[in-house]
């Protein structure tokens, strides 16, 4: 389990700025999001300051596997207080598919639990995001 650390004093307020730190996280991890799906976890503290982020699966052209469980336990180790889940398509194409729906409800349902907030869902592409709570999906 690798977790990158990465302080940092602004916080996050907008899906905009989500986006660009989700951006950042992409290239620290060394994902190439126009190639294949990676899923990353951005780990926030309580004033929604990033404190790390967390590769948690490199998939392939047409999909990754998200493991909930793998998530919150680097949330709980790390101390997070809040995350941002994030995953690419490298088709451009930013419409959640009927799993991408499901699998945010699983998050926010376990972040619920371990009192983890889960802030948004990015999809990712080189030009542009789509964000789960701008279209009220959280």
């Amino acid at each position: 389990m690798k977790y990158t650390r990465s302080y940092g004093t602004e916080a996050i307020k907008d899906s905009e700025t989500a986006y660009s730190i989700c951006k950042q996280a992409y290239a620290q991890a060394e994902a190439n999001i126009n190639l294949k799906e990676y899923f990353i976890v951005i780990l926030l503290n309580r004033a929604n300051q990033v404190i790390g982020y967390y590769k948690l699966s490199e998939g392939g052209l047409s999909g990754t596997v998200a493991d909930v469980r793998l998530a919150f336990s680097v949330a709980l180790k790390c101390l997070a207080s809040a995350m941002i889940i994030t995953h690419c398509h490298p088709s451009g194409q930013l419409k959640p598919s009927s799993q991408d729906l499901k699998l945010t409800k699983q998050f926010v349902e376990a972040g619920k639990l371990m009192e983890i907030q889960v802030l948004d869902h990015l999809i990712v592409s080189i030009d542009g995001y789509f964000s789960f709570a701008n279209e009220g999906l959280i």
